[in-house]
């Protein structure tokens, strides 16, 4: 009888674990040697597939890429059975096999035959065991092209260079990329000041994970770039985001059912925009003919197609970018405080009507302006150096907010997000700063909270 894994004792636990590990790595190369005989002996008619690795991919939990990397080994290994002996023994990672076969594949050119014989036995026996470590083994592969030459290292072969960027289905965008070292370097070095987590004042840990970090900073990286005034143009003009709105969206997201008449004379548009948003509100308030609640107060499901006309007809969203699609309303008011925004707006046909006014971020005089006041994100207890800010206008741009100090204030991008999709409130009091208040759930009372850097013994 297997015995439960909360009864056994800490040295059993450290046993298994071990043996578990090492059977993984069996079965991983008895994989790798199956997918080889498969390759050579199974036709595609009977795979259904081109090859083992889309058969692999769709009769198991692999991803795609896992399953190529599999049959590249299954392949290579076959040429090299001392690589393959110490994979199949169990005593070497698939990883670091992978890393011999490449450098066995493509050894340098000026290394006659013995020596490439000899040099991978070498690095057989440095990836063999618990002890072995990837850093010395890449070492020594470079140093082996490098006394040899011939070709670039894996490492540092540009021609390798990718990046993949491709919208996914719920409209977020999947990277994936493939760098040479040195622009990996760049990469890495450009992240770390960004990436090292930061607790609140008060020692509150930060929550984000690392990869959530990296993205973080990946962000702010973003906005220092379409700041810059030397960037390349495009079409003419320098790179910034255009956010395409309905006009009766638009007139949402003002706030106002007359802040769009200078934009447009289509009387049409706006006349038939207006019952439709009272019908809306009626079936959300549970009054009109689509919806309402049951007589023991439960909501009953719309029944009017009329009411789903903001979800499937000519108003899917507030806002839409040309390369990521639909954009929500809070979103789309948060992107017009902190990116040079042109808004086109568009009639209930999706034909252009006029551009409304172009929104241009916080000028650098004004930056320095707000950096002298704020100091840094201007959020109690946050305190994000002034360099990854971004100028949040109080009163919001799309409402008519000017572009002055009066109603600007700086934030880091998570405090930022968080005004525009919370109940947190800014205003600017009568000693010319910023004064924030909280919710009723962080704070009953709502006691409004100076600036970050006004806070404490800060206070003048």
């Amino acid at each position: 009888m297997t015995t439960e894994i909360w009864q056994l004792s800490e040295d059993q636990l450290l046993a298994d674990a071990a043996a578990v590990s090492h059977q993984i790595q069996l079965l991983e190369a008895r994989r790798i040697a199956l997918v080889a005989e498969i390759d050579t002996r199974v036709t595609r008619e009977k795979l259904g597939f081109p090859g083992p690795a889309g058969w692999l991919t769709s009769t198991t939990l692999l991803s795609p890429g896992k399953a190529n990397k599999i049959l590249a080994l299954a392949r290579g290994l076959k040429n090299f059975p001392d690589i393959a002996d110490a994979v199949n023994t169990g005593v070497m990672s698939i990883d670091h096999a992978a890393l011999i076969l490449a450098f066995a594949e493509t050894p340098p050119d000026d290394l006659p035959p013995e020596g490439r014989d000899m040099a991978r036995a070498a690095l057989i026996t440095a990836a063999t065991g618990p002890e072995a470590r990837t850093g010395p083994l890449r070492a020594a592969i470079t140093r082996l092209h490098d006394l040899y030459g011939g070709t670039t290292p894996p490492a540092e072969d540009t021609d390798r260079n990718e990046l993949f960027a491709s919208t996914t289905l719920n409209g977020r965008l999947a990277l994936k990329g493939d760098f040479d070292a040195i622009t990996g370097e760049k990469l890495l070095t450009a992240l770390s000041p960004l990436t090292a987590p930061r607790p609140t004042v008060d020692g509150t840990p930060d929550e984000r994970n690392p990869a959530r970090r990296r993205a973080d900073a990946f962000g702010h990286i973003l906005d220092r770039y379409l700041a810059a005034h030397n960037r390349p143009t495009e079409g003419g003009e320098k790179p910034h985001v255009n956010l395409h709105i309905n006009l009766r969206d638009l007139t949402d997201l003002t706030g106002s059912g007359n802040s769009t008449d200078d934009i447009a004379d289509d009387e049409t548009t706006r006349t038939a925009t207006e019952p439709d948003r009272a019908r809306d509100s009626d079936s959300r308030n549970g009054s009109g003919s689509g919806s309402g609640t049951g007589g023991d107060g439960a909501a009953t499901p719309p029944t009017d197609r009329g009411t789903y006309r903001d979800v499937f007809g000519d108003g899917t969203t507030v806002g839409w970018l040309p390369w990521m699609g639909p954009l929500s309303r809070t979103t789309s008011r948060q992107l017009a405080c902190d990116c040079i925004l042109t808004a086109i707006v568009m009639d209930e046909t999706g034909n252009p009507i006029n551009l409304a006014r172009t929104m241009r971020t916080v000028t650098s005089r004004q930056k320095r302006a707000l950096i002298a006041r704020d100091h840094g994100c201007a959020f109690p207890g946050c305190g994000t150096p002034a360099a990854w800010t971004e100028g949040h206008h109080i009163r919001h741009w799309a409402d008519g907010g000017p572009t002055n100090l009066n109603n600007l204030v700086l934030l880091c991008g998570f405090h930022h997000r968080l005004i525009h999709h919370s109940d947190w409130e800014v205003f600017i009091a009568d000693d010319n700063h910023p004064w924030f208040i909280p919710p009723a759930s962080v704070d009953p009372n709502r006691q409004p909270r100076p600036s970050h850097a006004r806070a404490g013994p800060h206070i003048a």
